[in-house]
């Protein structure tokens, strides 16, 4: 199966969802290349980047159930395809 290479950027608003994030990605965790949270204190938010190698509708569905959590927004950047 044909996988692709990409970034799914999550920012989260809601410190309660990070037990829901983390159920979805450690279901998801045999596509997943890394991982980096930060907290940004200033705006009270929490930025995560997840590296994946997936087939493409694995990375749509991951970020789309992220996406779907409340207090939580992702973008998902996907590498150029050879």
């Amino acid at each position: 199966m044909d996988t692709r290479t990409a970034i799914i950027a999550i920012i989260v608003k809601s410190t309660e969802s990070a037990e829901n994030i983390n159920q979805l990605l450690h279901e998801y965790r045999e596509y997943i290349i890394g991982r980096m949270g930060i907290p940004y204190h200033k705006k009270n938010v929490n930025i995560i980047s997840i590296a994946i190698d997936a087939p493409q509708d694995k990375i749509n569905s991951l970020a789309g159930r992220i996406g779907r959590i409340e207090g939580v927004t992702t973008k998902t950047v996907y590498a150029p395809e050879d």
